[in-house]
C-alpha cells in the first residue's frame, strides 16, 4: 500500500566511476555475436562507397584533378560513406522485418501468470516538465501495473529547478496519491542540487535507493508503454542473467501539427525497417537511446558510472548524450545490451515544430561531440560500441560537410567561370587542356546517389503495404500517398536541417554550451517574427547561393534549387508545420496516417484520459506557505532533504536565502528578492524555511510589544 512518506527506506549501492584509460580490454564474459553479420554490413558499405569514390575522381579528372576538385573528392568520400552505410543496413533491415527473422512475440507468454522474480522499478526523469501530462502518465503507468504478475513500482525522479513548478509537482503527488489503488507503491524523489543532470539524477537514484531493485525501466518525459511491454521486458530480464540492457524502438504517438505528424508517419513506417537493420548486425552489441528501455541495476551501478571528461564545456563536464557511453560501458564489462524490434508497445511523443527539435538537437549535437573524447580516452570498448558511437558523431558531423561539399562544388563553377583557364601546360602540347568533367559519368553518378539515399523510403512503402496492420488500419492507398507526402515535407525540410545542425555543430566548435533546457511537447504557434529570427542563417544562406548559382548559370540554379528552395522558404515552412491547423489539415485530407493514430495504443489514451484529474491543482505559492504553518508541515514527508555535500560545504543559494533575512525587515521585501534558485533551496530546507519564517515573527513580536 501507499505509505505516508514519499519515499522508501534508502537500500544503497556504489556506483563508482568507470576509468576511461584502465578498463578493460578484453570482453571475457561476453556472450559471442556473429561477426559475419558486422563484416558483411562495413564491408559492404566501404565497397559501395569506394565505388563511387572512385566514380566521382573519374567525373573530376577528365584533363587532371585540381586542389579544389581534391577538397571536394574527399568531402564527397566521407559524405557517400555515411549514407552506403545507411543504405547497406536499411537493406538488410527491410529483408530482416520482410522475412520475420524477428516475429513479432505472442500477446502472452506460455504462462502469464507465472510471477516474475526481480522487483522492477519504472523511473520518471523529470525536469520543469508539464506536470499534468506528467503524472498522468505515472498515474496510467502504475495502474496498469497494479495486477502484474510481480513487483512493480514507480519511482518519480524530479530534477525540477523552477520552484512554482515544484510546487505543482507536490500537489500532483499528493493528489495521485489519493487516486491510486491500494497496494499501489508510487514515489517521489525532487533533487536538492541537480548535479551531472539526467545522468545525475539516475545516479543519485541507484546510489540511494538501487538496492532495493534489481531491473529498473527508464521513461522520458513523453514516454508511453503498454503494460504487456513492460511485463515481457522484465521476464526477458529473468530470462537471461547475462543481459545488462534491452532497448525498444520507440514508435511516434499523439503528434497534432504537421512537422509532428511527419515525423510519426516516417518514424511508423521507416523505424521498424531502420531499427531491424541496427538490431541484425549489432546483435548483443546494441545500444542505449536513454528511456523506454530497462537496465539490470547491478549491471549498471558496477560497469556504468560515468566520470566527467576533463576540460571544460560543451567538450568537457558531464556527458550529455551519456545513453551512448553507458551501453558502450555495459558492453565493455562483458554484459548483453541489445535492441529489441520485435518487441513493439513503446512510445514516445515527438517535438512539435523545427524550432523546438532544433532546441533539443543542440543538447544531442553536444553530447555527441562529445563522444570524440571517449572514443580517444576509453580503452577496452568493442569495435560495434565504438561504431555506434562514431555513427552518432557522423549523424551532425553530416550536415557540415554537406554545406562544405555544396561550397566547394560552388567555387569550382565559379572558379572555371571567371579565372582564365590554363588551355596549354608548361610542357608542349598538340591539343589544349579544356577544364571540364564528364557529365556523363556525372549524371550516372547522381542517380546511383539519389537511389541510395531514397530507397530506405521505398523500402518502407513496401514494408506498409505488406504490413497487415497497416493494410487493416491505414490502407495501401493512403500508405501511398504518406509516403509521398512525407517525401515531398522532407526534401523541402532537410536543407533546413543542414543548416541547422551546421549552426549546432559551429556552437559546439566555438565553445558555446548547449545547456539542458526542458523540451517542448506541445505546439508553442511560434509566430512569423520568431521562425523569421531562427532561421535567419538559413535564409541569408539560401540567398546567398541562389544569386551564386544564377551568376553561374540558370542550369546550375536549377539543379541547386531542391536545396535553395527549404532555405529561402525556411521560416515560412517552419511556421506553417509547426502550427495545429496544418496538421489537422492533413488529417482531413487523410495524409500521413499511421496505426498508432488510428488505433491509438491503449497506454497513451490512460494517460490523456487522466489528464484532467490534475488539471485544477491547487498548489501553494511560497507566500501561502510563509503565512500558514500547516501547509508547510504537510510538505514534510514529500520534501528530500539529502544534501550531497561535504562536511564542510555550503550550499551557496541557500546561505544567501537566510542572509537576505538579516537585511531586509519585512517579509514580503524578502520574498520579493529572493531569486529562482534561493526559493527553491529554501523549498529543498524546510528547516531552513521555518528558521527564517520563526526569524521574521519574532522581530514582529519584538516590534508590537516595544522590545526593539
Amino acid at each position: 500500500m501507499i505509505t505516508f512518506r514519499a519515499r522508501p527506506a534508502e537500500y544503497p549501492i556504489a556506483m563508482p566511476d568507470q576509468a576511461f584509460k584502465t578498463g578493460p580490454t578484453v570482453n571475457h564474459r561476453a556472450p559471442k555475436s556473429l561477426m559475419w553479420r558486422k563484416v558483411i554490413v562495413f564491408s559492404l558499405a566501404l565497397v559501395l562507397a569506394a565505388w563511387a569514390t572512385i566514380e566521382m575522381y573519374y567525373v573530376l579528372n577528365v584533363s587532371g584533378v585540381t586542389v579544389l576538385e581534391k577538397v571536394l573528392l574527399a568531402v564527397f568520400s566521407l559524405n557517400i560513406s555515411w549514407i552506403a552505410y545507411a543504405f547497406v543496413s536499411s537493406t538488410i533491415g527491410f529483408l530482416a522485418a520482410l522475412a520475420g527473422l524477428f516475429p513479432a512475440p505472442k500477446s502472452a507468454t506460455p504462462d502469464a501468470t507465472q510471477m516474475i522474480a526481480g522487483r522492477t522499478v519504472v523511473v520518471f526523469p523529470i525536469y520543469n516538465e508539464d506536470v499534468e501530462r506528467v503524472f498522468a502518465t505515472v498515474e496510467s503507468t502504475a495502474e496498469s501495473l497494479a495486477t502484474a504478475p510481480g513487483r512493480f513500482e514507480c519511482f518519480i525522479l524530479s530534477d525540477t529547478n523552477d520552484p512554482e513548478i515544484a510546487l505543482r509537482e507536490e500537489a500532483a503527488f499528493e493528489r495521485l496519491r489519493t487516486r491510486m489503488t491500494p497496494g499501489t507503491l508510487v514515489h517521489y524523489r525532487r533533487r536538492t542540487m541537480n548535479l551531472h543532470r539526467k545522468a545525475g539524477n539516475i545516479r543519485d537514484f541507484i546510489t540511494r535507493w538501487g538496492g532495493r531493485y534489481d531491473y529498473m525501466i527508464v521513461f522520458d518525459a513523453d514516454s508511453f508503454m503498454e503494460r504487456d511491454t513492460l511485463i515481457e521486458l522484465a521476464r526477458r530480464m529473468d530470462a537471461s542473467p547475462a543481459t545488462g540492457l534491452i532497448q525498444t524502438i520507440p514508435q511516434l504517438v499523439g503528434g497534432r501539427t504537421l512537422f509532428a505528424r511527419t515525423q510519426q508517419f516516417a518514424a511508423a513506417l521507416y523505424g521498424p525497417v531502420l531499427g531491424s537493420g541496427l538490431a541484425w548486425w549489432a546483435q548483443n552489441e546494441g545500444n542505449f537511446w536513454g528511456h523506454n528501455a530497462i537496465l539490470r541495476i547491478s549491471a549498471l551501478a558496477n560497469a556504468a558510472g560515468l566520470p566527467e571528461i576533463p576540460g571544460r564545456a560543451p567538450f568537457g563536464g558531464s556527458i550529455l548524450s551519456h545513453d551512448f557511453v553507458e551501453a558502450a560501458l555495459l558492453r565493455r564489462a562483458g554484459w548483453n545490451v541489445q535492441i529489441a524490434p520485435e518487441l513493439g508497445g513503446s512510445y514516445e511523443q515527438g517535438p512539435p515544430s523545427i524550432i523546438d527539435l532544433s532546441i533539443r538537437d543542440r543538447r544531442w549535437c553536444q553530447g555527441n561531440m562529445q563522444h570524440m573524447a571517449v572514443l580517444l580516452k576509453t580503452r577496452g570498448l568493442t569495435f560495434t560500441s565504438r561504431m555506434h558511437l562514431i555513427i552518432g558523431i557522423f549523424s551532425y558531423l553530416a550536415s557540415p560537410l554537406w554545406l562544405l561539399f555544396i561550397t566547394v562544388g560552388m567555387l569550382l563553377s565559379l572558379q572555371n567561370m571567371f579565372l582564365t583557364p590554363a588551355y596549354f601546360g608548361e610542357t608542349a602540347a598538340l591539343f589544349p587542356s579544356w577544364p571540364v568533367i564528364d557529365s556523363e559519368r556525372s549524371l550516372h553518378l547522381f542517380t546511383a546517389t539519389m537511389a541510395i539515399l531514397f530507397a530506405p523510403k521505398l523500402y518502407g512503402l513496401i514494408y506498409g503495404l505488406a504490413s497487415p496492420r497497416w493494410r487493416r488500419t491505414v490502407g495501401p492507398v493512403k500508405t501511398f500517398m504518406g509516403v509521398i507526402t512525407e517525401t515531398l515535407i522532407s526534401v523541402l525540410l532537410a536543407p533546413v536541417m543542414m543548416v541547422e545542425q551546421t549552426v549546432a555543430v559551429y556552437r559546439v566548435f566555438t565553445g558555446r554550451d548547449g545547456g539542458w533546457n526542458p523540451q517542448a511537447r506541445e505546439s508553442n504557434e511560434y509566430t512569423l517574427s520568431d521562425t523569421f529570427r531562427h532561421h535567419a542563417p538559413a535564409i541569408v544562406l539560401g540567398v546567398v547561393l541562389t544569386v551564386s548559382a544564377f551568376a553561374i548559370s540558370p542550369i546550375f540554379a536549377a539543379w541547386l534549387a531542391p536545396a535553395t528552395i527549404g532555405m529561402l522558404l525556411a521560416a515560412t515552412l517552419s511556421w506553417w508545420t509547426g502550427r495545429t491547423k496544418s496538421g489537422d489539415f492533413a488529417l482531413r485530407m487523410n495524409l500521413l496516417e499511421s496505426p498508432e493514430e488510428r488505433d491509438p495504443p491503449q497506454s497513451y489514451l490512460d494517460s490523456v484520459a487522466s489528464r484532467p484529474a490534475y488539471q485544477d491543482l491547487s498548489a501553494p505559492s511560497l507566500a501561502n506557505l510563509f503565512s500558514d504553518r500547516n501547509l508547510r508541515n504537510r510538505r514534510t514527508h514529500i520534501v528530500d532533504t539529502h544534501w550531497p555535500l561535504a562536511h564542510s560545504e555550503v550550499h551557496t543559494p541557500l546561505a544567501i536565502a537566510r542572509a537576505r533575512a538579516n537585511r531586509l525587515s519585512t517579509l514580503g521585501e524578502y520574498i520579493t528578492a529572493l531569486e529562482p534558485k534561493e526559493k527553491l533551496a529554501l523549498l529543498n530546507s524546510p528547516g531552513d524555511l521555518d528558521a527564517v519564517i520563526d526569524q521574521y515573527d519574532a522581530r514582529a513580536l519584538d516590534y508590537a510589544t516595544g522590545t526593539t
